[in-house]
């Protein structure tokens, strides 16, 4: 096998030929089934975001609303040129997968298996298909492992690379300060302790600080929003939050359970294999931050962006497995284990069956997310419905009032040129309340309950359904005709205003 040398150590080819066909045929498929379904309700809040430009909101950073509502105004709403840098993203991920299996000085065969593993996982697809920040977090997390590895690898290195993703990384998702804090404390916990003593290891944090400064100054002078919405979160507000016991179990499926040997063996070769013992603080990172996550009631799939590096230590030892023995049977095993892992993802995490056919598969149960990218061009035309149906001098002092930021942004982004869209939810509570002379609110997303008290008059005036059938979030809602307020705006919208 050809070689090449650097600081005096032998370092194997890097499988690039075979990485750039792994990566383009995940970005391929992505791109390719961007338009089915339609926007996701994240999607339909980032875009309406995007549109009020800010350092920050309320629920996230400022670069991915930003982003949105660009690609959405440049590309008249296709969602294929929105959510293209979601698949690109996944697509460098893998790439970058691979190069770290070749930093463990394995050789093209690893680089190859680690970075299609990666590229069939669940994680890999769920988050490649949608835009979101998750998506690029995945890839912030899976850069600063590589570019750590490669600094513990050489001592002379500088760290300032590794300050830019971070900081760039925080302008995206918060939970990346969880990952350098985690490798911090790794690195006085296991070692090895040369970095904490290089001037360009607390310059590089001094540049990841300074590139989130904008963010930072925004949430302190907001009241720090991102810390209430995260024990909203904790308690269980959001679509995805899960019981804090969920937590593990939920590891074993965001690969995929027959690639759980896989990264298990990475996450035991980072903790254990002397030759890798400089890399133990990956290894930390991971059992911390589980820790951590499960504790506080994080998200189970906060920790995503680590399995990247687990699955590229995991590689060698798996195909060295495959090789001892009955090695024909354990090749096959190994091929087949990639296989069903591909069908599985694309099936579950990928639009590919038919929207009309949904109800009667698992897809939703498992999926939480397919649900949401059905039937808001519907919920938009119902609000319409019920909208056109008020008396013409009404209409003028009338607005909408959605429960959640995904009903506020398919009104805005599906029919703009009704009534002024206002909502409670996170950010778009920011942006309201209306103004005194509205008197009358088409509302949905709220309790009967709460809109009895809040105002004088609740008649019920439609329903919300989809043509596919599909039990989401929205389906089965009423929708409310809501008319004199019983306090002026100001005075309900604490009332109305709750994170989630």
């Amino acid at each position: 096998m050809a070689a090449s040398v650097r600081a005096g150590v032998a370092r194997v080819d890097v499988a690039w030929r075979g990485l750039a066909v792994v990566a383009a045929s995940f970005a391929v498929l992505l791109a390719g089934l961007a338009n089915r379904y339609g926007y996701h309700r994240d999607e339909l809040s980032f875009i309406a975001a995007g549109g009020h430009p800010a350092f920050g909101y309320v629920d996230q950073p400022p670069l991915v609303p930003l982003l949105a509502h660009a690609l959405n105004d440049i590309f008249d709403g296709s969602l294929f040129w929105l959510r293209l840098p979601s698949a690109l993203a996944g697509a460098i991920t893998v790439i970058v997968c691979g190069l770290m299996a070749r930093e463990f000085d394995d050789g093209p065969a690893a680089q190859l298996f680690a970075a299609t593993c990666f590229a069939v996982s669940s994680i890999a697809m769920a988050v490649g298909h949608l835009l979101s920040p998750t998506s690029f977090d995945v890839l912030v997390w899976t850069l600063l492992s590589w570019l750590l590895i490669r600094a513990l690898k050489d001592p002379g290195r500088s760290w300032l690379p590794l300050g830019f993703v971070a900081g760039l990384g925080l302008e995206v998702k918060t939970l990346v300060v969880f990952f350098v804090a985690a490798v911090v404390v790794g690195l006085f916990v296991v070692g090895p302790r040369f970095p904490v003593r290089s001037t360009t290891f607390w310059a590089a944090g001094g540049v990841a600080l300074l590139l989130w400064m904008p963010n930072l100054i925004w949430q302190a002078s907001n009241g720090w929003p991102q810390l209430e919405l995260s024990r909203a979160i904790a308690n269980g507000s959001s679509g995805t939050s899960q019981p804090w016991w969920v937590f593990l179990p939920f590891q074993l499926l965001l690969v995929s359970p027959v690639l759980v040997p896989v990264w298990l063996a990475g996450l035991w070769r980072l903790w254990r294999a002397p030759d890798l013992s400089a890399y133990r603080v990956l290894a930390f990172c991971y059992v911390a931050l589980a820790g951590v996550f499960m504790l506080t009631g994080g998200k189970p799939y906060y920790i995503a962006g680590l399995y990247p590096v687990l699955l590229a230590a995991g590689a060698a030892p798996a195909l060295r497995w495959a090789t001892r023995g009955a090695s024909r049977l354990r090749r096959g095993l190994l091929a087949a284990a990639l296989a069903t892992t591909l069908m599985v993802s694309t099936v579950l995490f990928l639009p590919v069956v038919p929207a009309g056919d949904l109800p009667a598969t698992p897809v939703i149960a498992i999926n939480y997310d397919a649900g949401e990218t059905i039937g808001w061009p519907g919920f938009a035309a119902t609000m319409t419905r019920v909208y056109r149906g008020l008396p013409a001098s009404e209409q003028a002092t009338t607005v909408f009032l959605t429960g959640n930021y995904g009903e506020a942004g398919a009104l805005e982004r599906f029919r703009p040129e009704l009534a002024p869209v206002y909502s409670g939810h996170n950010s778009f509570a920011t942006w309201g309340p209306p103004p005194h002379t509205v008197t009358t609110a088409v509302v949905v997303g709220y309790d009967r309950s709460k809109l009895d008290g809040w105002f004088g008059d609740v008649r019920r005036a439609a329903t919300i359904r989809n043509s596919a059938d599909v039990g989401n979030d929205e389906a089965g809602n009423s929708v409310w005709v809501c008319q004199r307020p019983r306090a002026s705006w100001p005075a309900l919208w604490p009332q109305i205003r709750h994170l989630g």
